[in-house]
């Protein structure tokens, strides 16, 4: 079992950046992929990021590539979210998730935190 707790959204104007940060408890966290999702008003959840147990290998929806950058610290047991020239159209609630793999489903998530950018 792994507990993930967001934390580091905000209101942030065009332009601005964020870092996102993913607290798991668990003395595993370094055996599990993690990655971040995003859900905004009236659409479906969909992937930002993700990253390798070991840090070594990430991942990125095409259209964030260059402005998000997914890294993790596994003696803080914590996974980052660094988000640059941030644009309204990145307003949602973002989530993280524990998997076995980036490329299976992920089958632990956090609650969520608000990011929300204002033009």
């Amino acid at each position: 079992q792994v507990l993930l707790v967001e934390s580091g959204g905000g209101s942030v104007q065009a332009g601005g950046s964020l870092r996102l940060s993913c607290a798991a408890s668990g003395r595993t966290f370094s055996s599990y992929a993690m990655g971040w999702f995003r859900q905004a008003p009236g659409k479906e959840r969909e992937f930002v990021a993700a990253i390798s147990w070991s840090g070594g290998s990430t991942y990125y929806t095409q259209s964030l590539k260059g402005r998000f950058t997914i890294s993790r610290d596994n003696a803080k047991n914590t996974v980052y979210l660094q988000m640059n020239s941030l644009k309204p159209e990145d307003t949602a609630v973002y989530y993280c998730a524990a998997g076995p793999s980036t490329a299976q489903p992920f089958d632990y998530w956090g609650q969520g935190t608000q990011v929300t950018v204002s033009s």
